[in-house]
């Protein structure tokens, strides 16, 4: 049922058409059981007739015509009484002529006697079909009907037609083969006479006028049916644009919003669709893990590239970085030029310290990925690839949404994001350089050196730096190519002091040559 409503929900002229169906079977419906009434009526009339007649002619034939005959000079039984002096009707004749009176007062009753031997001189009725066959039927040794029965009619009539046998009597036998204008004398008790047929006829119109209140009831309640019908249909319609509409609306939002969501990070995108967060001008202090990162010598190489190859393989290296930071639920504060900022903490945060080694896991992961993009660089003819510095640091920060009223911005300010800034700026190409306080939530992640303590710009205190060392996995091993007559070293795998010895053998031997 629940299929069905939805169903026709979906297809609200399918709805009417269902509607008005059921509307216009209810006189279908209506005539079937006026039909199987009148059947009814009609077959028990015709069997209460015919029972009736049987009963009179039977009564009459015993306590009146046997009575009289039996009596001396008494009058004579005749077919034709009418012409004779003194003389009264036969049973059929008396069964006849009730049947007329009968057939008067019932309107749609007609009873009439038949026989293929009639008495001489009396007017002879042409038999039917159907009164030829029932008679031969009763004649029929095999017989054992008592009745046959005939229906017919049209739509607005139903006729009815009873057939039963007449069977001889002995007052009968005595009388029809001694009569002089017997047409056949040589009857025995219990031979068919003839029959006895009962015709009822009945217009539907009659049982409809006794439905007139049902028929009145169907009619209003069809017509208002039938107008619900049509102001739920204009209804559907109207819905149905409405949707129409809405649905076209929606695609366009989900378009725009799909559009928005680029420029947006995703945690900061779901928070506001999701209602999390209201676009208004507020901030909050919390700790935070910042995370700042440029390209080493990037004007250098903008020189040597065209545009075009400049701004694909910028565009690549923010792609590749930012599915990295978004692995790790980092949040990108902005690109500037061809830095990255981001920080950890917000919108969502897992703790000061899971959010701190968050952060380390994806500035090693971003310098690996650095480390394997090199290779395919250099191997797409990129003489100088791109080496990032990356510093990091945990403290707090303001966050939130600045600006104006028309335009705001979802970022961080505070002395704890310059200083990730100013931890970048003392890292080597392909480092990472990070705080204290960071280094103390990720010490088991990786093995760092702390550098010189140093004061840096816009930073009351002194800073301890921690640079990590990339041993093992987390640390590209030194490469050495050929370019023409030259040698390239890549040092970015050892140690400070093997970077110094190695410097001091080169030019020694430069200096020999």
């Amino acid at each position: 049922m629940h299929r069905l409503i939805e169903y026709l929900t979906a297809h609200p002229k399918r709805l009417y058409t269902v509607v008005a169906g059921a509307v216009l079977l209810l006189p279908v419906a209506l005539w079937l059981d006026l039909n199987s009434l009148s059947h009814h009526n009609l077959h028990r009339q015709a069997t209460s007739l015919n029972k009736l007649m049987d009963d009179v002619r039977s009564y009459y034939a015993e306590n009146v015509v046997a009575r009289v005959q039996a009596a001396p000079n008494t009058p004579q039984a005749r077919h034709d009484y009418h012409d004779i002096e003194g003389a009264f009707p036969i049973p059929a004749t008396a069964a006849i002529e009730l049947s007329a009176r009968f057939s008067e007062i019932l309107p749609g009753v007609d009873y009439h006697f038949v026989s293929d031997h009639p008495f001489v001189g009396r007017p002879q009725r042409h038999m039917t079909e159907f009164e030829t066959r029932a008679l031969q039927a009763f004649r029929d040794p095999a017989n054992e009907r008592d009745r046959i029965i005939a229906e017919e009619g049209g739509l607005l009539d139903h006729r009815m037609t009873l057939a039963a046998p007449v069977y001889m009597q002995d007052a009968c036998v005595a009388c029809h083969n001694s009569h002089p204008e017997s047409s056949k004398t040589d009857w025995k008790v219990g031979d068919v006479r003839g029959l006895q047929v009962v015709h009822v006829r009945q217009p539907l119109t009659l049982d409809l006028a006794s439905f007139k209140f049902l028929l009145s009831y169907l009619l209003i309640a069809g017509t208002f049916g039938i107008a619900f019908a049509k102001h739920q249909l204009r209804l559907a319609e109207k819905f149905a644009a409405a949707n129409d509409e809405l649905t076209e609306n929606n695609s366009f939002l989900a378009d725009v919003s799909l559009k928005i969501s680029k420029y947006l990070e995703p945690q900061v995108y779901r928070s506001i669709f999701e209602g999390e967060r209201d676009v208004a001008i507020s901030t909050e202090r919390k700790k935070l893990t910042v995370f700042f990162s440029d390209i080493k010598d990037f004007t250098a190489t903008t020189e040597r590239m065209q545009p075009e190859e400049l701004t694909a393989l910028l565009n690549e290296y923010f792609t590749e970085m930012g599915a990295i930071a978004q692995k790790h639920g980092a949040t990108i504060d902005k690109f500037i030029g061809d830095a990255i900022v981001a920080f950890i903490g917000d919108p969502t945060t897992n703790g000061v310290t899971e959010d701190a080694r968050a952060c380390v896991r994806m500035a090693l992961d971003m310098q690996a990925r650095l480390d394997e993009l090199e290779v395919q660089w250099r191997a797409k003819g990129i003489e100088h690839p791109f080496r990032a510095r990356m510093g990091i640091n945990t403290g707090y920060c303001n966050v939130g949404n600045f600006g104006s009223d028309t335009r705001m911005d979802y970022t961080i300010i505070g002395a704890e994001a310059n200083l990730a800034a100013r931890l970048e700026g003392i890292a080597e190409p392909g480092g990472i350089v990070m705080s204290y306080e960071t280094y103390a939530h990720a010490r088991d992640l990786v093995k760092a050196e702390a550098l010189e303590p140093q004061h840096f710009k816009g930073i009351s205190r002194e800073i301890i730096p921690y640079r990590v060392l990339r041993h093992g996995a987390n640390r590209r091993p030194a490469t050495a190519r050929e370019e023409g007559e030259n040698l390239v070293v890549d040092m970015q795998g050892m140690d400070a002091d093997s970077r110094t010895k190695i410097a001091a053998a080169v030019r020694a031997a430069l200096d020999k040559a």
